[in-house]
């Protein structure tokens, strides 16, 4: 049995069991595939999941540890083997040297959260971190990852919990079309890293305090989230979410349900 395979809450057993009983049994035994997940995402697709909320947006919520499959040796020139960490669980996968990371995580790994925008690094939203510091994904080779850590949309929330920042997001909607809200959420988390550690951006009036930590305003946070672009304008919400995130406190919501 993999030792590796994903534990399922009751919930999400219950899910399996109602829409999908023929997998179930493998499923428990060997855990989730890729096979599985998008038969999934299908359901999804046809409205079926909404008498089973909660174990679907448990399944959602969490990276799934997808097998990587093997490219024909005739599919791969200047062949690179990279061994690194993502979203905590140990990879080492065969690509071809030129290749990107946003390419491995979305082709090679199944990570799909992280978006191909502009792909010339214009856009952000191919943003993700690595140890510790938010990247562009579609200019970063996948082979300077060696050894590194990694962590996508997909592995910010822990223990079926959002991340912080993943909620500050849903509460104050600082999303609409939801194409680059990946890229934001990871530059934001960073970005408050980034913070604490007393980084000065462009518009920090005293770049000499050399502060070990610094509360940023709402031009600091816009200045700093500049390379994030969100095409349906939902800047003030974000804002708003990385504000609440960084401070803990309580930040107003500026937009309200129609009727």
């Amino acid at each position: 049995m993999n030792q590796n395979k994903t534990q399922l809450t009751e919930e999400e057993i219950k899910l399996f069991g109602d829409l999908m009983p023929e997998e179930l049994a493998a499923i428990v035994h060997s855990g989730l595939n890729r096979r599985h997940f998008m038969k999934l995402v299908g359901l999804a697709s046809a409205g079926l999941l909404a008498s089973h909320l909660i174990g679907a947006e448990q399944l959602f919520a969490r990276a799934i540890d997808m097998e990587i499959e093997d490219l024909p040796e005739v599919a791969i020139e200047n062949g690179v083997t990279v061994n690194f960490k993502v979203n905590a669980s140990s990879k080492k996968v065969l690509i071809d040297s030129r290749s990107t990371l946003l390419d491995t995580l979305r082709e090679r790994l199944g990570l799909t959260g992280s978006k191909k925008g502009c792909d010339h690094g214009q856009c952000g939203a191919c943003t993700v971190i690595v140890d510790g510091n938010r990247v562009l994904s579609c200019l970063t080779l996948a082979a300077t990852c060696e050894g590194k850590s990694v962590i996508t949309i997909e592995g910010l929330a822990k223990d079926n919990e959002l991340n912080p920042m993943q909620a500050a997001f849903l509460k104050h909607d600082g999303f609409q079309c939801g194409f680059c809200t990946p890229g934001q959420i990871c530059s934001a988390v960073a970005l408050m890293k980034e913070a604490k550690d007393g980084q000065a951006s462009y518009i920090t009036q005293d770049i000499r305090a050399n502060k070990s930590s610094i509360l940023l305003s709402d031009d600091e946070i816009a200045e700093r989230m500049s390379g994030n672009i969100c095409r349906c304008g939902a800047y003030p919400n974000i804002v708003a979410a990385i504000n609440e995130a960084q401070t803990g406190k309580d930040v107003e919501q500026n937009w309200l349900f129609a009727g």
